[in-house]
């Protein structure tokens, strides 16, 4: 049999950090993909350093071992690497895993997000589920937090695509104050073998006035006993001026056991069942703040970035966004998760769109001059984040019969499935 060549991949590419690592090598797992990363991370020399890093090496050796690959360079600070899998996710026996990252400050859910690709297309005739426990900090900088995961990407995946996940958290960790170990539980329901992930809904829903009406928001705070009652008020001041008249659900109070430690996340639910989630993990000088400064600065942030969010007018947050790029391009058929201005073919208001071709437009109503335009995807492409952009570009490269229309707003997946033999 003729070996693959491994697919060169510039690490500088776009956001140029670990997430094109991540999703490079989480491709690369399912198809069984010879992969070459050079530059890696090179956009985060400085204070965050190049090179992969505990999280990234915990993940890709995860990888390693359950696709029976061949590797060169995996190691803390390397700039190069290879990843050359073999074994399908069908071959994966086992059905309970541990995973420990080399440093606390290594995040779990990025961990999570590297190997869910894998561990969702290794169902077996059983149904067996796959458990997972990840050591590592929960609650980490330049990371989703593992309320985010629970609250907002987690039930996303199951509305939007059936991917159950059951979860717990069974020990916090921080990168701020006294370092430990955090834990997360997982359950993993993988596809049956032979099913393709598919999207739950008509891509093409019409947008409605609904779908932007607030229902509540659910409000979590991690933080200090002494800010709580302050943090509570200014929270409901906020939100009572940007978006009044809205419930406001405290869902999670948690002290965080040290001063550093102040995190808070707000997830907008509409009347439709929407969600958008905002968050602020408190990063500044806290010298000569008392809890009302604090917890006024705190809540300002966070309301005011919920609020910018929701005035997009997308049906789904920036961050969520791009995590859910690789589940759009692994789906069998057509999804949307656009922020903004609407693809074709869907129309808003509750009125009636044309047909992407115009051949389903009623007999007195003109077809339209054009259906999508169909992207280039030689580079990071489309409108969203730097973050979106490359992954759109990174799933591409490593699928390459995905599509994508209307600067990334619609993608034709690939349908990718597993038969029981492969």
């Amino acid at each position: 049999m003729k070996l693959k060549k491994p697919l060169q991949l510039d690490g500088r590419t776009g956001e140029g950090g670990g997430q094109l690592v991540r999703i490079a090598c989480a491709l690369a797992a399912v198809r069984s993909q010879p992969i070459r990363i050079y530059h890696v991370r090179a956009n985060r020399e400085g204070k965050r350093g190049g090179g992969l890093k505990a999280q990234h090496v915990a993940a890709i050796q995860w990888l390693v071992e359950n696709t029976g690959a061949e590797v060169d360079g995996i190691a803390v600070g390397s700039h190069t690497f290879e990843f050359r899998p073999s074994l399908p996710p069908t071959a994966l026996q086992q059905r309970k895993f541990d995973i420990t990252a080399g440093s606390s400050a290594s995040s779990i859910m990025l961990i999570f997000q590297a190997v869910l690709p894998y561990l969702l297309f290794a169902g077996n005739e059983n149904g067996d589920p796959i458990e997972l426990e990840i050591n590592g900090g929960t609650n980490c900088s330049f990371s989703l937090s593992y309320e985010y995961l629970d609250q907002v990407l987690l039930p996303t995946l199951q509305d939007k695509f059936g991917i159950h996940v059951e979860r717990q958290l069974k020990k916090r960790s921080w990168t701020m104050g006294p370092v430990k170990q955090g834990s997360v539980w997982l359950r993993i329901h993988p596809l049956p073998p032979g099913q393709s992930l598919k999207l739950q809904q008509p891509w093409d829903r019409p947008i409605t006035t609904e779908d932007f009406k607030l229902k509540q928001i659910d409000v979590s705070m991690l933080v200090p006993h002494a800010l709580k009652e302050h943090l509570e008020r200014a929270l409901v001041s906020d939100l009572g001026r940007l978006l009044p008249g809205v419930d406001v659900n405290f869902l999670l109070f948690e002290d965080s056991g040290h001063e550093t430690r102040m995190y808070t996340l707000l997830v907008a639910h509409s009347e439709t069942g929407l969600r958008w989630g905002r968050d602020y993990l408190y990063d500044k000088s806290r010298k000569n703040k008392g809890p009302e400064t604090l917890s006024s600065e705190i809540s300002r942030k966070v309301c005011k970035d919920l609020f910018e969010e929701i005035s997009v007018r997308g049906v789904v947050d920036e961050y969520l966004q791009d995590q859910l790029v690789v589940f759009q391009a692994l789906a069998d058929g057509r999804t949307s998760f656009h922020r903004g201005a609407k693809p074709a073919g869907i129309d808003t208001d509750g009125g009636v769109a044309d047909d992407l071709d115009g051949s389903n437009a009623p007999p007195d109503r003109p077809r339209p001059e054009r259906s999508m335009r169909k992207d280039k995807t030689d580079k990071p492409f489309g409108e969203g984040s730097t973050h979106t952009t490359t992954a759109r570009w990174v799933a591409s490269e490593l699928l390459p019969t995905v599509q994508w229309f209307d600067k990334g707003s619609v993608c034709d997946g690939t349908g990718i499935s597993f038969p029981p033999d492969t």
